[in-house]
This record gives C-alpha cells, structure tokens and sequence, in this order.
C-alpha cells in the first residue's frame, strides 16, 4: 500500500492542478462578463434609433402544457404584444413548460442520468422566436407573469429566418447565462438581464429555461427586442481590462467541443520519457479520474501529451456521450472526428442537436454504422435533422437498443415511425408531440412487447385511444409507465382493458383526457387494478369526485404524487383520508378545485408537512 502512496499523491496533485485552473478560468469569466456589463452600460449613442419589437413568430420548442390544435397555455402565445403582463396568475393566454420543479425526476417513468455530464449545461427546455428586423441587441425584457426564474439562457443566431438566401455559416452566440434560481414571490416581473454585445445583427432569438427550482408552472408572455441597426460604437470611457482575461475563449463548452472539429492527432505532441511516479501509475487509475472530466476537457487535455492523448482517446471514455450541451456547435465534421472513439458507445444524447443543416443524414449513418451494435440508449429529442431514412438507419443498425426518446420531433413523417417495430428489445419509447399514426403505432405494440414506458402525449394523429389501450393491456403486460396526455377520445372501455393487462403500472397520465367520466366508473377500477401506483394525473377532469379519491386512499397506498386540478366534487374530507392513507404522498395539486380554498390548503399543510400541495391563483 505504501509503494503506491507517492504515485496516488502525484496524480491526485495534477487532478488538484486541473481543478484549480477551472475555477481560475470561472472566475476570469466572471470578471470578464462584469467588465463587459460595464462596457454595455457605457457605450455611446447609438448609431440609429433603438427599435422595440415583439416576437413575430415561434419557431420551435421543446415542449408545452398546451393542445397542439388550441392557444391555451401553448408557446404559440409568445409571439405578438402582451396578453397579461403586468397582471400575474394562472392565464391560458401564456405560454407554459410541460414540467416544473424536480417532480418529473423522481417518477418511474424518469431515465438515469449520463455519467459525464457538462457543468455548464442546465437548460431542460427551450424556444426559438423570429423578430420582424434583424438588429444588434442592445437589451432583451422577458415578460413573466408567474412564478418567474426559470430563464438561465439566452442565445442569438445570424440566421434570418425570413432570407431568401440561407447564409453560408449558422452562429449561435451565447448572450447572456445564469444558474436556475427560486424567486420567493409568484407575482410578474420584467426581466432584463445585461447581455452581451455581438458582433452580428439578430432576428432569431433562443431562451432556454431550467423550472427545477420553482414551486409551480413558469408562465411566459412576451418577450422585447431592443436593438439598432447599425452596430453601436463602445464610448472610450470603458473600463480597462486586464489583457490576461482574455487569454481563453469566453464559453469553455464551446471552445472545448470546438477541438473536436479541428483535425489533431498525436503527432507533434510532446513524448515525455521522465514523468516520475506519473509513469508508473496503472492504466485503469488514470482512466478512472480524467473520466470525471467533461467533454470538452477532455478534449483539451488530449492535446497536452501522448500519454494523455492515448487516454482520452480511449473508447471506453466514451461509454456515455451525451452531445446535447453542444448543440450549437455540433456538426457533422465534429461526428466524423468522434468516430474513432464511439466504437464503444451504449448511451447517446443527440438531443436538441442537428438542425438548420448542421447533421445530415449521411452524418448521422456514419456515426451509428460505427457505434449502432453495441448503443442501448438513443436520446433524439427535438430532432429536427431526423428524416424517415434516419430512422430506417436506426432500424437496420441498432437491434439491442432499449431506450429510443423522439419526444417533440415533430417535423417527422407519419410514414417514418413503422420502422421502430423492427426494435423488438426497446424498453422505453417517448413519442411525445409527435406525428405517429395508428397504424404503425399498433405495429410497434405488437412487436415490442418488453416496453416497459410508453410516452403518446399530445400524439394528435391517433384516431381510437380505446383500441390503442386494448392493444396495450394485451401486449404489453411488463409496462410501468404510460403518459396519455391530452389524448382525446379515450373511454372508460380502454381504461378498463388497459388496467386489466397492465397492473404492473406505477405511473399514468391521463391528463386534460375530455371524454373520461367518473360516473362510468372508471377511476374506481383504475384504483382497484393498480396497487402499484406512484403518480396519477387526473388534471382537468371535471368529474373526479370523493369516492375516487376514497378508492385510491384505500387501493392505492404507495401513491407519490396526484394531480386533481380543475374537478368541483371532491371535498377536503377525503383529501385529509388519502393523506392519512398514502404515507408517502409527496405531491397534491388540487388548483381550480373549487372546494378545497386557501384555508383548507393551509390546514392541510400543517397536519401534513411532508406534502407540497400546489393551489394555483388567478389576480
């Protein structure tokens, strides 16, 4: 043991060193973006006049509360003038995240985390809005009318959305970034954070939101671009900066992803013959901590020596790639460098990545030719790159995959999703927001009877909810979770040939579900079926009334989480028997329920303080 203590020693002081000069580089940013505050604070006159000018056109987003076919709660409402602001509340005419808080991590239906993972990346959603005139931002004001602080970034792009002529390269530049935050107060508010000046002109604006730390939805109104024309002159009264500060690129993510795509090999680097204890330390120590390092570390530190090149350029570095912090950089030159190090791959995060062009079809071929056999795990969210050939690519190169994630790709054909039931060991599939048909969705029921979670919500184009649900209960009798959100035809018949094939169920979401009744019976025998029961959505069903609730308190005592808002039959006497009942409640919203008042949440609270029961207000 104490041979090895001097090399262990040795390592652990270059992992310091590697440490130290981060939160140095954190803290020259910092200072960096302070004194460029100041600078923005004290440019001269602009050139031009200042224009203001609201979004005239939502172009993408990750997800939303809404219905595809209605404005309520849809992003859609953030284009135009405000609807709400300065009053604050629940209001349809906003625009609201589908998730909030840490709720949607603690559910069954919740993947596990990449092991290597960005420390500058916490954004969980996004949306993309067009603005009339391309400027030079000179101040962004975000609109938020409740529970405010999710915004934790915002970036503009060069390319105009309404040019005739696409431009030859796409930027995205970061312009302003803050860690999540709670704000104590629900009420609205103008957020204005400093930005950046850039060096190009702006109609194309992209926030990206973090609600892990809020109590309730974020709801977003409308969103002012100020900017010129022409590009504003800074004042000489600008305060010096310190020329060391600027010894490294402003966003380490991006410089660090940006190594991917320069051609390095390991020629020309260093061969030290004399590293002391360094030398002699085993492979699989070293290999153990630069796999604490993020990508883009990673990716630097490969560049050092031959010694380190060799271990960062090891497959088994790259076990787990998740790409998505990169977004805005990745293209296909970038996969085409990481190909020789995702031999190995078995967990990938392509999520948010490939669109205006960046990742071709092609590209993508290349990449999964190469890692397909051995991937288990295939995150796609809001992949707009994707085509009906990609996912026939998919089909023929990876036969083990397990986890397939194509939540809000929208833009693919209905035609394209038949090629899924080819992966018969898929355990996992979110088709949320997508355009998937019945047809082929009943082919993927037949052939994939390991799923064990099932996401369709706001899957608009499938005709019989009943006949899916059937499918369902007959086929897929391992399934844990199931997420119906907003579907529209769905009866008490489905419900009861799904819950008969499937009690295995812990989690299911038969939110803003219009054409369930209570009176049918329904809820009862979805609480008798399902003793396994850990979150239930109910939201918007007008119907829900004491005696379900007096079924789950009695059925259903490992429940977590519950979801009644908008019903006017359930009274505060059976909420206090399901909390008596279900010790490990943690979660109760009961907002728009007309019989539980501000009172009786209180009361409730006190008796039971281990659950957050949400009541949501209108001013």
């Amino acid at each position: 043991m104490s041979s090895w203590f001097p090399m262990l020693t040795v390592l652990s002081m270059f992992y310091y060193i590697c440490l130290r000069r981060r939160a140095r580089l954190t803290s020259r940013g910092e200072m960096l973006n302070s004194r460029r505050a100041i600078e923005s604070n004290s440019r001269a006159l602009p050139m031009s006049t200042e224009a203001v000018q609201y979004a005239k056109e939502v172009l993408d987003f990750s997800s939303h509360y809404g219905s595809e076919n209605s404005m309520s709660y849809t992003m859609w409402n953030l284009a135009g003038s405000p609807n709400v602001y300065p009053s604050s509340g629940d209001f349809t005419q906003t625009a609201v995240f589908r998730a909030y808080g840490n709720w949607w991590t603690k559910c069954p239906s919740t993947p596990l985390p990449f092991k290597r993972i960005s420390p500058n990346f916490v954004s969980n959603d996004y949306i993309e809005l067009a603005f009339e005139e391309p400027v030079y931002p000179t101040a962004i004001h975000i609109l938020e009318t409740y529970h405010p602080g999710s915004v934790v970034k915002i970036l503009a792009c060069s390319a105009n959305p309404y040019s005739q002529s696409p431009p030859a390269e796409v930027r995205w530049e970061t312009i302003w970034a803050g860690e999540p935050t709670h704000v104590n107060s629900p009420q609205a508010r103008q957020f204005t954070p400093c930005i950046k000046e850039i060096s190009f002109p702006t109609n194309l604006i992209r926030l990206e939101t973090n609600s892990s730390l809020l109590d309730y939805y974020t709801e977003l109104d409308a969103v002012e671009l100020h900017g010129v024309k022409e590009r504003p002159l800074l004042s000489l009264k600008t305060t010096a900066i310190d020329m060391n500060d600027l010894d490294e690129d402003e966003d380490k993510d991006s410089c660090g992803i940006d190594c991917l795509s320069s051609q390095f090999s390991s020629t020309g680097l260093r061969e030290w013959t004399s590293n002391g204890y360094f030398d002699k330390l085993p492979y699989e120590l070293i290999q153990l901590i630069i796999s604490h390092l993020p990508l883009p570390d990673l990716c630097r530190l490969a560049q050092t020596c031959k010694l380190l090149y060799q271990h960062c350029c090891d497959p088994l570095q790259y076990i787990h790639l998740s790409l998505q912090p990169y977004w805005a950089n990745l293209n296909d030159t970038t996969l085409e460098y990481l190909l020789p190090r995702c031999t190995l791959v078995q967990w990938l995060n392509l999520s948010w990545t490939g669109n205006r062009g960046f990742i071709s079809t092609s590209g993508f071929r290349r990449l999964l030719k190469v890692c397909g056999s051995e991937l288990l795990r295939l995150e796609l969210a809001c992949g707009h790159f994707l085509n009906e050939a990609c996912l026939e690519v998919i089909a023929e190169m990876c036969p083990n995959l397990q986890e397939l994630n194509l939540s809000s790709c929208d833009k693919l054909p209905p035609q394209a999703f038949s090629h899924i039931s080819k992966l018969c060991r898929l355990k996992r599939l979110v088709l949320y927001r997508t355009k998937i048909e019945q047809t082929a969705l009943l082919s993927i029921l037949n052939f994939c009877p390991e799923i064990q979670h099932l996401n369709l919500g706001s899957c608009v184009l499938i005709e019989d909810y009943d006949l899916v649900s059937s499918v369902i209960g007959a086929k897929c009798r391992k399934l844990r979770s199931l997420d119906l959100w907003r579907c529209k035809n769905i009866t008490e018949k489905g419900i009861a040939e799904l819950v008969s094939g499937c009690q295995l169920l812990e989690e299911l979401d038969l939110g803003w579900c219009p054409t369930l009744q209570s009176g049918a019976g329904c809820f009862v025998n979805l609480a008798r079926k399902l003793p396994n029961l850990r979150k239930l959505f109910l939201t918007a069903n007008r119907s829900v009334c004491d005696t379900d609730i007096e079924e789950l308190a009695a059925n259903c005592q490992h429940l977590q989480q519950l979801d009644i808002l908008g019903t006017r039959m359930v009274s505060a006497a059976s909420l206090r028997k399901l909390m008596e009942c279900c010790k490990e409640l943690s979660l109760l919203d009961v907002s728009f329920c007309s019989q539980i008042d501000s009172r009786i949440v209180q009361e409730l609270n006190s008796k039971f303080p281990n659950v957050s029961i949400k009541k949501s207000f209108t001013q």
